[in-house]
């Protein structure tokens, strides 16, 4: 009989082990994923790397100008640039690789967009954030480098405008 208690307290630590390895990993299952690391040019030839934005909270959108949700959601989009940029928000506009690139600038420039517009001419752009084949695609990047919201058409831009609210209040 005192032989079994030992194998018993090792059964118990080994199972206890097993159970505090699938925790781990369920945990780590459940962090956002970290944003590519790739660097853009914005149609005014500023270069940007994901990794010169750290400590910042970032917007991605991909879009296109024929694309009609893209265009309707442009008002809403500038209004959250306009509201939220002081506080240490940056939003990236990323034009499809089918978008001709003076139908991007053209656009940029008529509705005076502030934010940083690149062309994705070769498509690189989107299959580094998930294989983004539809347009309108938004998504958040929080200031540790992480993925935290990604939605397909426009979005709920007062669910929107708390999450950033709430990142930006998170310390980097």
């Amino acid at each position: 009989m005192e032989e079994a208690k030992p194998q018993r307290t090792r059964n118990i630590i080994l199972i206890a082990l097993v159970l505090a390895i699938a925790f781990a990993a369920y945990v780590a299952s459940m962090r956002s994923p970290a944003a590519p690391q790739v660097e853009l040019t914005t149609i005014r030839g500023e270069r940007i790397a994901m990794a010169d934005l750290r400590g910042r909270v970032v917007l991605v959108n991909f879009w296109a100008t024929d694309c009609p949700a893209c265009v309707k959601e442009m008002p809403a989009m500038v209004e959250t640039w306009r509201k939220f940029h002081e506080r240490g928000f940056e939003a990236l506009f990323i034009a499809m690789k089918h978008d001709r690139p003076d139908f991007v600038v053209n656009f940029t420039e008529k509705n005076r967009l502030p934010f940083k517009v690149a062309l994705d001419l070769k498509g690189e752009l989107a299959q580094a954030f998930g294989d983004v084949k539809l347009t309108p695609t938004t998504l958040v990047i929080d200031k540790r480098g992480n993925i935290v919201f990604r939605v397909l058409g426009e979005p709920d831009f007062a669910r929107l405008h708390a999450l950033l609210d709430e990142k930006l209040r998170d310390p980097a």
